[in-house]
């Protein structure tokens, strides 16, 4: 498995697998939006994006990055916003060869950390994250505003 960061030339392949993700979390199917959304992440650079690739060269996995800051700490933080794996595909490491590039992608840009949230029933996650050194965060609230 070779994790590698996307490039334009990944576009088609990788918006099969994030509407995939999008559709674990629920999410109606929209490929047009999709891929203008991950064309333009990828374009202005307002993401980092690693996928891992199989020996045929297919998409198995992918996970997504934004960047942000720390207005306590003085630094540059990242998001770990999304994390997908095939369901063929998992019970390989996948999820963790992502996160280890994730951990080296906040080293690299020296970073004070990484934050990432999931739904509080996503066990199989919850214990991926627990197992690859993040802590549960306890003593912060979640608020969240929308209107969509």
């Amino acid at each position: 498995m070779v994790i590698r960061e996307a490039k334009t030339e990944d576009l088609t392949e990788l918006v099969e697998i994030f509407e995939a993700y999008r559709k674990f979390y629920r999410k109606e199917a929209n490929t047009s939006v999709a891929t203008q959304f991950l064309e333009e992440r990828l374009n202005k650079n307002q993401s980092k994006i690693y996928i891992a690739i199989n020996a045929e060269h297919k998409i198995k996995g992918f996970v997504q990055l934004y960047p942000s800051y720390s207005s306590t700490r003085l630094s540059k933080m990242w998001i770990l916003n999304d994390l997908y794996i095939y369901p063929e595909s998992r019970g390989q490491g996948i999820s963790k060869l992502l996160i280890e590039r994730t951990k080296l992608l906040a080293i690299q840009t020296n970073a004070c950390g990484l934050l990432l949230e999931t739904e509080s029933d996503n066990n199989i996650a919850n214990k991926l994250y627990l197992s690859t050194e993040f802590k549960l965060e306890n003593n912060n609230f979640y608020f969240w505003t929308s209107d969509k």
